[in-house]
């Protein structure tokens, strides 16, 4: 059973940047689609991102298009989230996950436990 453990989270000005970094262990990671997904307070958790296994395709949430890039490096079993031109409405726990294929991503086999991104004003 994979194992998914995310980092990087921060506390940040708008219009800062962070990067987030999701290690994945005990699973086969270059075959699985990864994605990333955040819960703000009080509301369900969201999809943001997701990526292929092979790192060719990428899907974005319109909010974060054009600020947020989802890539992943295999050698290294890790997916990373870079994040520019934070706003205020990106404050939130952000989690990784794993599915075993693309069209899985909305029900992933696997999470991670969360990292907190919190973006001030």
């Amino acid at each position: 059973q994979v194992q998914l453990v995310e980092s990087g989270g921060g506390l940040v000005q708008a219009g800062g940047s962070l990067r987030l970094s999701c290690a994945a262990s005990g699973g086969t990671f270059s075959y699985y689609a990864m994605g990333w997904f955040r819960q703000a307070p009080g509301k369900e958790r969201e999809f943001v991102a997701t990526i292929s296994w092979s790192g060719g395709s990428t899907y974005y949430v319109d909010s974060v298009k054009g600020r947020f890039t989802i890539s992943r490096d295999n050698a290294k079993n890790t997916v990373y989230l870079q994040m520019n031109s934070l706003k205020p409405e990106d404050t939130a726990v952000y989690f990784c996950a794993a599915a075993e294929e693309a069209a899985d991503i909305f029900r992933p086999h696997a999470w991670g436990q969360g990292t907190q991104v919190t973006v001030s004003e």
